[in-house]
């Protein structure tokens, strides 16, 4: 036994200087960071440099390009962003469902943003007013499970299989189509059709663009004509005036131009989407009421059966011609 008492423990950061942390990394820069953050950047800086006198070692790497975390700071980063998440969450935990308040960020691709969300955003409002919900594209906030990953966004409609460390609730098979010409007539599409004429995919950063050259590279189709396009209703323009074919999921595909044709492909290929939050937030209140309410919201569409698999809508979003 000794009557010495035991060390003093370290000091913690504080909030704020771990707010100050992720700023500017996530900004690249401490002007951007103050600038968003609407304070100082001298205050800024102050944060910073607490933080590093407790870390005992720089955090940050100042270069002509920009400010990036160092190894130190990466190590840091993703216990930072936790922890201002948890002191968040704390009060979010609290509420009780019949009388939600704050703010929930929503990642979404853009196809199903337009046509799977807004019915299911309008229920939740409706029992839900005090919730402001804040919809965003996932390719600008650098994709929707590295958005959820690192707290930029609550909730992220994502591809299943692309973020299996996430909490993910199946919601539908959304299956990849060919489009061609409406001249080309609706025989069934064969692999020789894929390699005949340019294909017209989404810049190599898009998951859809990774998928079909997986599944194209898979079965032995030569990738020589790819044609990169930002916008899908370019895409689908340039089709409609001869100028290539394309694959596109289901979804993406909506509305269909006139003079196009879609038909399956040789094989089925689809994208199993997903509503994804971190597993230490499925919990909350906010996050499990937005998730009944999208499921609710899809099952009365006549989509999900509840495993994640695709039942036919009574009124199919798009039809689709096969021999």
């Amino acid at each position: 036994m000794t009557d010495r008492l035991p060390p003093a423990p370290a000091q913690a950061p504080s909030l704020a200087q771990l707010r100050a942390l992720i700023a500017v990394v996530d900004a690249g820069g401490f002007g951007e960071a103050a600038a968003e953050l609407g304070v100082s950047q001298s205050s800024l800086s102050e944060a910073v440099a607490r933080l590093e006198a407790l870390a005992g070692r720089p955090l940050l790497r100042r270069t002509p390009a920009g400010t990036f975390a160092t190894e130190a700071g990466l190590r840091t980063l993703g216990h930072a962003r936790a922890a201002v998440q948890a002191a968040a969450d704390a009060l979010l935990a609290a509420q009780e469902e019949g009388a939600l308040a704050g703010t929930l960020r929503v990642a979404s691709f853009r196809s199903t943003a337009t046509h799977l969300l807004p019915p299911a955003l309008a229920a939740f409002r409706a029992r839900h007013p005090g919730v402001t919900v804040i919809l965003l594209d996932a390719e600008s906030c650098g994709g929707g499970p590295e958005a959820v990953r690192a707290g930029r966004v609550d909730a992220g409609l994502i591809v299943a299989d692309e973020a299996p460390d996430l909490r993910l609730t199946p919601l539908v098979q959304d299956d990849y189509l060919f489009a061609a010409p409406s001249a080309r007539g609706t025989h069934p599409v064969t692999l020789a059709d894929l390699a005949a004429q340019p294909l017209i995919l989404p810049p190599l950063r898009d998951s859809c663009h990774r998928r079909v050259r997986g599944y194209l590279t898979a079965r032995g189709v030569p990738l020589t004509h790819i044609m990169e396009v930002e916008q899908d209703s370019v895409t689908l323009s340039m089709v409609g005036h001869g100028l290539g074919v394309t694959i596109m999921p289901r979804l993406a595909l909506l509305p269909l131009p006139p003079g196009l044709v879609v038909l399956p492909l040789p094989e089925p290929l689809t994208r199993p989407l997903a509503l994804a939050v971190l597993p230490q937030r499925a919990a909350l209140p906010l996050l499990r009421a937005f998730t009944g309410a999208v499921l609710e919201t899809l099952g009365k569409m006549g989509t999900p059966n509840g495993t994640g698999e695709v039942q036919e809508p009574a009124a199919p979003l798009l039809r689709t011609t096969s021999n």
